[in-house]
């Protein structure tokens, strides 16, 4: 695998990831292999980090049954393809949007596609929650935070595993990273649901802040062309008020939106977050 390529073992831990498919084959055994993280896409040094995906097809969403699966019409036959978001996504999934789904060529799966790319209006949004980390991976490689040594993914701080940790100017740190697909005329918010895994780890990264160490919360909108990110309190007040208290503890929040198409996705321009 070239360099400029992407594996997910450098996004998932073994271990932890393990013990989650455990789960899910106790819970859904029907969905365990669609799950799976296959690698779909790979990137290309073009200007930036271009996340490009193969053998996407166009498709027209029709229902959602549960959170890992959705039917979608594909060449006139309606398939059962992955969702690769289990999070609620309900103002992107109308009845008859227009969707982008990677064909999978692993025979054994038992769902063919993924879906991964939505037009909502105007507008494409990657759906695709593993994502963010995969870019925000190659965005800190390329010098998104200016120069930084000894990446590492999925580090343990105390009680909290962070999806990263690097060290600039001497000084270790932590980031975590949040993908963001919910959009209102420009505006995006997060979370789409409550999450006390979310606030968990904004508690995390202002001890660590309390402790010494540099932290970071990083925010990667998942389409282009917005205008600002706040904090869901609507949904979800105690993350809300955690994000609040991570910042005014120093931990740098931060977001950028992403350069979307349909088979591809690249992490373009910082926006501002409205606390």
């Amino acid at each position: 695998m070239r360099s400029n390529q992407l594996s997910y073992a450098s996004i998932w831990n073994e271990n932890h990831y393990t013990m989650f498919l455990r789960k899910v084959n106790t819970f859904f055994p029907e969905y365990s292999p669609c799950i799976r993280p296959k690698i779909c896409y790979s990137y290309k040094k073009e200007g930036g980090n271009l996340m490009e995906y193969r053998n996407m097809v166009p498709g027209i969403f029709r229902a959602r049954p549960n959170r890992f699966i959705a039917h979608v019409e594909i060449d006139g036959r309606e398939e059962v393809v992955h969702v690769k978001n289990t999070g609620r996504c309900r103002e992107l999934l109308p009845v008859g949007a227009e969707v982008f789904c990677h064909r999978s060529d692993n025979p054994n799966r038992k769902t063919k596609f993924d879906l991964i790319t939505v037009r909502k209006g105007s507008r494409l949004i990657n759906m695709d929650s593993q994502a963010p980390n995969a870019a925000a991976k190659e965005w800190l490689l390329a010098g998104g935070l200016g120069p930084i040594e000894n990446l590492k993914a999925e580090t343990f701080h105390g009680d909290s595993r962070f999806d990263f940790s690097f060290t600039k100017g001497g000084k270790i740190c932590f980031l975590e990273v949040k993908g963001v697909t919910l959009e209102n005329d420009g505006i995006c918010a997060f979370p789409d649901a409550p999450t006390d895994r979310g606030a968990k780890h904004l508690r995390g990264l202002t001890e660590a802040v309390r402790a010494g160490f540099g932290a970071y919360v990083l925010f990667v909108i998942q389409m282009s062309d917005v205008k600002y990110l706040h904090p869901n309190d609507a949904t979800d007040p105690q993350f809300g008020a955690a994000l609040r208290e991570a910042a005014a503890a120093g931990v740098q929040v931060m977001a950028v939106d992403c350069e979307i198409g349909v088979d591809s996705m690249m992490i373009g321009k910082e926006v501002k977050v409205v606390l």
